[in-house]
């Protein structure tokens, strides 16, 4: 994998680890030479993440819309930046430079990216690997979920498979490199 998109969320959140996990995954990536793709803000998780890279000699692009880079949330320090003119150009552009997404905690925003690129990687739209890094158990009840839509004959179980799940970064870059 050459490039992975990050998704993740725009604040901190109150543990932590999150953003301990948000700038192992972004030293992570710089030091596997995988470039960052991520939604291009500077706050929060986002921000965290695309920092750590950078600082650790990663490349790293953000996909920003115009109205949030005319909010201030754009970073400024970025190797590359992108502006589109919506969030749906945003996350199509994303995920058409990755070979990869990883998951981190997040919000509403978040899990509209995790679920969106499953149902494409479900309908063979997207190729690549998707991984969820359950920092701390934050992803338990919708791994329960998925699995409750799988009993209930809503989910194939080859399409609940698809969710790659780890607690820390390196072992999930193992299983999405290996799958």
């Amino acid at each position: 994998m050459k490039s992975i998109v990050v998704y993740c969320a725009s604040s901190m959140g109150v543990n932590p680890v999150y953003r301990q996990a948000a700038e192992q995954t972004g030293k992570a990536l710089a030091e596997r030479q995988i470039r960052l793709i991520y939604g291009g803000g500077n706050g929060g998780l986002m921000g965290v993440v695309a920092d750590a890279a950078l600082a650790n000699g990663g490349s790293v692009t953000g996909i920003i819309p115009n109205f949030l880079a005319e909010l201030e949330v754009a970073h400024q320090n970025l190797t590359e930046i992108e502006f589109v003119d919506t969030m749906h150009e945003r996350k199509l552009r994303m995920v058409s430079l990755s070979d990869g997404v990883i998951t981190l905690p997040g919000g509403y925003g978040t899990l509209d990216e995790l679920f969106e690129i499953l149902a494409w990687r479900q309908l063979d739209i997207f190729h690549g690997p998707i991984g969820v890094l359950n920092i701390d158990g934050f992803y338990d009840a919708l791994l329960a979920h998925a699995d409750r839509m799988t009993a209930e004959g809503f989910l194939k179980p080859q399409n609940r498979a698809l969710i790659l799940v780890a607690d820390n970064v390196e072992e999930l870059l193992n299983k999405m490199q290996n799958a």
